[in-house]
């Protein structure tokens, strides 16, 4: 499947705040947006910054939360239509679905710190979802599924971490993860209210509803 493969900073300066796409990285000094606040191609002493219209505020927030989750033009817009075909408050909807993807919610269960290096998890099959091998990172979890890291990956070094306890994780409220047996269960579905976006899904409920 097509992949966006640029350098990842240049989208964060682009949309002028930080996207945490490179997970621990960006709480660095070396943060390209702390370094070079200007948009790309564009001088840091640039006079002329033109005003964006309502359009553009609405296509930069549906961008930016587009790149928060790492999916191209074609899946976020049909997780869109999905969202909109369903019961309730299309933001909300949206939102849920996109929480409910397989790398995401790798990501949130802090094994990993970049929904990317989740994909990639995902894509290598180190992942078990109720005892089953699934290695498609859009696969949308739902309530008391199990997620697990396999047992013959355990011992990468990055998971090894986890299970002696060497990091902090702030895991939502969505999700009781064990980290000594590398192993979490869905208690509920997201709602906007567990997810602490930096993004106004209303303006891209309106950006592909205009």
């Amino acid at each position: 499947m097509a992949r966006y493969n640029g350098p990842v900073c240049r989208l964060c300066r682009r949309q002028g705040s930080k996207l945490f796409l490179k997970g621990d990285r960006c709480y660095t000094d070396k943060c390209a947006v702390e370094r070079r606040p200007s948009e790309p191609g564009r001088s840091a002493q640039a006079k002329r910054i033109k005003k964006l219209t309502h359009y553009g505020i609405q296509l930069r927030e549906k961008q930016k939360m587009r790149n928060m989750y790492g999916l191209l033009e074609r899946q976020f817009h049909n997780l869109f239509k999905k969202a909109e075909q369903k019961h309730g408050v299309t933001g909300d909807n949206f939102i849920q679905f996109l929480e409910r993807r397989l790398d995401n919610v790798i990501f949130r269960m802090g094994f990993t710190n970049s929904r990317a290096k989740a994909r990639q998890i995902v894509n290598h099959s180190h992942i078990l979802v109720n005892r089953k091998k699934v290695n498609i990172p859009s696969y949308m979890i739902d309530i008391d599924d199990v997620i697990e890291v396999k047992e013959s990956s355990q011992n990468i070094s990055d998971f090894k971490d986890l299970k002696q306890g060497e990091t902090d994780i702030n895991v939502p409220s969505w999700l009781d993860v064990d980290f000594n047996n590398l192993k979490g269960k869905v208690v509920k579905l997201p709602s906007k209210e567990d997810v602490d976006l930096p993004v106004d899904e209303k303006l891209v409920v309106e950006y592909y509803s205009r």
